[in-house]
């Protein structure tokens, strides 16, 4: 009898243990969602790693075969790639030069962009001047503050001798 309350008590003990420590539902929910999709995409990055070791044991040897074709052509058309995106900066950069240089020969200096620039500029200094107006205004507030606090001090002191 005395091992049967034992036992009841070990399993009350058991089952209030893992009630006060099991999990929220939104956990077991985030975890029976999370493990499918989880499971699903591990198994399709073992399937395009294997696809890969096998097309890179097919194309090695086709590789090694056709270099001497296929590594001057590589640099051909590596080179040809960076001619044409060279020759594109430059020529951006010629058509920039010379819309600056007929801007500034026409007397329009300041483009759009510098003048965005000097606004900007400008706000600090005018939030600045803001700021140091509002600390004016507010000091001049609390010395007016004082005096009236004195200017009561003084009519109660003066109140106070009346009365006696």
């Amino acid at each position: 009898m005395a091992e049967h309350r034992q036992q009841l008590h070990r399993t009350d003990n058991m089952k209030y243990h893992f009630h006060e420590n099991a999990p929220s539902t939104s956990k077991v929910l985030t975890v029976a969602t999370i493990l499918p999709i989880g499971g699903t995409l591990l198994l399709l990055s073992g399937f395009s790693f294997i696809g890969s070791l096998i097309v890179l044991a097919i194309a090695a040897p086709v590789f090694l075969i056709f270099s001497p074709v296929l590594v001057p052509a590589a640099l051909l058309i590596a080179g040809s790639i960076a001619g044409f995106l060279t020759s594109g900066a430059f020529g951006i950069t010629a058509l920039s030069s010379l819309s600056w240089i007929v801007n500034f020969l026409l007397g329009r200096r300041g483009s759009m962009s510098q003048q965005m620039q000097l606004d900007r500029m400008k706000w600090p200094m005018q939030d600045t001047e803001a700021n140091n107006m509002g600390q004016k205004v507010e000091s001049r507030g609390q010395g007016e503050r004082i005096r009236d606090r004195e200017d009561v001090g003084k009519t109660q002191e003066g109140g106070n001798k009346s009365v006696n």
